[in-house]
């Protein structure tokens, strides 16, 4: 399948400790928020938009209530120098969507799930991107010397 829309404006990536999410743990403290969000607008939210779309099982409505309730602005990515990656949070439709009321259109738990897999999925791609195409330094931490050494 593939989702024939516009790539959406990229997030704007504020300044929350990644590890306040419940889906990351996160060494260190320097984030690189500002030169990951000016990738993402050089043009790696665009290519990684492109990419994910192709390929996505969100249909046309799916992504309308995504976009409707906002939550592409939501996410977040954060360089994540102990384990040398770009981290992500993805936003997601909570648990408790059928009780708030959040969008119209918004009526089965197979919608809630195809949007949530399908931003999770945007997330990893825009990640891989980042770290393949645009990001050209290298992690600052070093492994203590007395590792054992599992080779032997």
């Amino acid at each position: 399948m593939s989702l024939d829309v516009d790539p959406p404006e990229p997030p704007e990536l504020a300044a929350v400790d990644p590890n306040e999410y419940e889906d990351a743990e996160v060494a260190g403290g320097e984030y690189r928020r500002d030169e990951l969000e000016a990738f993402l607008r050089e043009g790696a939210w665009e290519e990684a938009f492109d990419e994910w779309a192709a390929g996505s099982d969100m249909d046309e409505a799916d992504w309308r209530i995504a976009v409707d309730l906002g939550l592409v602005s939501r996410f977040d990515f954060f360089w994540d120098d102990f384990a040398d990656r770009v981290g992500y949070h993805a936003p997601g439709l909570p648990e408790d969507w059928k009780e708030r009321d959040l969008h119209p259109d918004l009526d089965s738990w197979g919608t809630v799930s195809a949007i949530n897999a399908g931003l999770t999925e945007l997330g990893q791609i825009v990640c891989e991107t980042l770290k393949e195409e645009y990001i050209d330094w290298e992690a600052e931490f070093e492994a203590p010397d007395d590792l054992p050494d599992f080779d032997e």
